[in-house]
């Protein structure tokens, strides 16, 4: 069970900072080209000097790896290449001793199509109550050759595969919302959602402070598995959704299920237990229905990442989370970036390559100056830009693998992160000149952004971010509290929270008079008292009586 500190606090997770690890590529303590549990547990000393409150791990569970773990063959083991559940211990005591959080990733939508429910599916045929665990559906067409509807899957083709029965027939079809390695679970099934009441109770029990949840918009399909009215959906965007198969109303069952198992834990040591999910739904008050009282305690707001550089939309953005999220007494969390998504560096480049960092920069100072939680993705705090040239030859991304298109291929950003030295592998990889190369190659320019090099240089992003950090956990005003949005220059957003804490963005490139007279508390850049650059954000404390409007 979770050893309790005096630093704990009930609601730690209100306004928590998680550093999200792709564990495949943080650090790698064995020499074959894949970060692992050890390497996650040597680098808990520069995350606590970094000033996290705790980590979310990426699937460390046994896998194929079609989808990097997303893929589970079991869900209460270590897969060999990532270590094993003694490891798995070692770090979570070691983390706890730091004063680390360690949530990590379950994904409730899908499993392998090696797991052994899913093998047994296809062993037990037509009618079996292991086939009631997932989708199995009969085809269309005179035969049953064809789909059993028009339903596509969000990595490219058909979002249903059909399977040759114990007699050598063609037989039934199971449906697969991301790839055919991933077959979706049928929640409507009773013994889907008792087998997952054991797996958080395994790892709740093994000290874990939470889950991130894979797809928790997901889990449901509408019963009748009819046609999508836009069959084109998914085939435009990875995020589309289809309506009949994302958001339905039967998830938040499940939701208050696992809020319930999470109180037990509560009950007993009175600690909070954390459940974030992954929710992708239209608005922000379809979001708000997930984070009620009695189901998740956060999902990620991803509209922030996916505003334009602005500052009309950055407000429209904010202010709608705050009303609608906030309002549910849960509090916003906050993303710019994580392992399915472009870096930030390269996202805000636009057409002018030279403003990507400095957008970067601000957008995170921004951030930490938001009332709510925030999750930072490895690498943003080194400032690591997108690779982009990977050869087809090196990309994993089943996306690649499905549609031959390097459009939202996702391997740019999950490059295994450089630590010390100029040349590859950068300190990611122990073992010497007998190690293995990373799992993704590693560009030279890496040299530039490693963490050695970056803890050396006060100006650097990591600097940014750790005393970002420092500040948001010593000042009261970055506490729980409203936002005060203030009259500004054109281009410019400004906020006030607490007593006198101004924090403000210029998204344009010219300079412009300051919000607040004299020297910042802390800017994303050089910003010379009563001047704001720009694509710059930076902090002041102001003795100033200011007016503006409450979210």
């Amino acid at each position: 069970m979770h050893i309790a500190t005096a630093a704990d606090t009930q609601h730690w997770w209100r306004d928590a900072v998680i550093y999200q690890v792709y564990v495949r590529s943080f650090l790698d303590s064995t020499g074959d080209g894949i970060g692992d549990l050890a390497g996650v547990r040597a680098g808990l000393p520069y995350l606590r000097k970094l000033g996290v409150d705790g980590i979310w791990l990426s699937p460390f569970y046994p896998s194929p790896h079609h989808d990097h773990g997303y893929d589970v063959a079991d869900y209460r083991g270590v897969d060999p290449v990532f270590g094993d559940l003694r490891e798995f211990d070692h770090l979570v005591a070691d983390a706890q001793r730091l004063g680390l959080k360690v949530l990590i990733d379950i994904v409730p939508n899908h499993c392998s199509s090696e797991h052994a429910w899913f093998r047994a599916a296809l062993a037990d045929g037509p009618g079996s109550e292991a086939r009631k665990r997932f989708h199995f559906a009969e085809g269309r067409g005179e035969n049953g050759e064809l789909p059993p509807n028009n339903w596509h899957a969000m990595f490219g083709g058909s979002a249903w595969s059909r399977v040759t029965e114990p007699d050598g027939e063609p037989g039934q079809w199971y449906l697969h919302l991301f790839t055919p390695e991933q077959p979706d679970l049928n929640w409507r099934d009773p013994s889907v959602a008792a087998s997952f009441d054991e797996i958080l109770r395994f790892w709740l029990d093994r000290g874990v402070d939470g889950f991130r949840i894979d797809v928790a918009a997901g889990l449901f399909k509408n019963a009748e598995l009819p046609d999508s009215p836009d069959p084109m959906a998914d085939e435009r965007s990875r995020d589309s959704v289809n309506p009949l198969a994302w958001n339905q109303p039967e998830v938040h069952d499940v939701w208050r299920q696992w809020r319930a198992v999470c109180e037990e834990y509560t009950a007993a040591d009175g600690l909070d237990r954390l459940l974030v999910g992954e929710v992708s739904v239209p608005t922000a008050r379809e979001h708000a229905k997930y984070v009620r009282p009695d189901e998740l305690h956060q999902a990620f707001f991803f509209d922030l990442l996916s505003a334009d550089w602005d500052h009309d939309a950055f407000r429209k953005t904010i202010s709608e989370a705050l009303t609608d999220i906030a309002g549910t007494g849960s509090t916003v969390t906050w993303v710019l970036n994580n392992h399915d998504q472009v870096r930030t560096v390269t996202r805000y480049a636009g057409e002018t390559t030279t403003v990507g960092p400095s957008r970067a920069r601000a957008a995170a100072l921004l951030m930490l100056a938001l009332p709510g939680a925030a999750y930072v993705y490895q690498g943003e705090e080194l400032g690591l830009p997108e690779v982009v040239d990977l050869p087809d030859d090196v990309l994993t991304d089943p996306i690649f693998r499905r549609t031959g298109s390097r459009l939202r291929v996702r391997d740019g950003c999950r490059v295994p992160l450089p630590w010390s030295g100029q040349a590859s592998p950068f300190g990611f990889t122990a073992g010497g000149d007998g190690a293995a190369r990373p799992w993704l190659p590693q560009p030279e320019w890496f040299a530039e952004h490693a963490t050695d090099r970056a803890l050396s240089d006060t100006r650097s992003f990591w600097h940014l971010y750790r005393d970002g950090l420092a500040l948001r956990r010593n000042l009261p005003q970055l506490g729980e509290g409203p936002l005060r949005w203030l009259e500004t220059e054109p281009g410019v957003l400004a906020f006030e929270r607490g007593d006198g804490l101004v924090c403000a963005v210029n998204f344009g490139l010219e300079s412009v008079p300051a919000p607040v007279a004299g020297t910042p508390l802390l800017a994303s850049g050089d910003c010379p008292p009563g001047i704001l650059p720009g694509s710059t954000a930076a902090w002041w404390i102001s003795d100033l009586s200011t007016k503006g409007t409450s979210s």
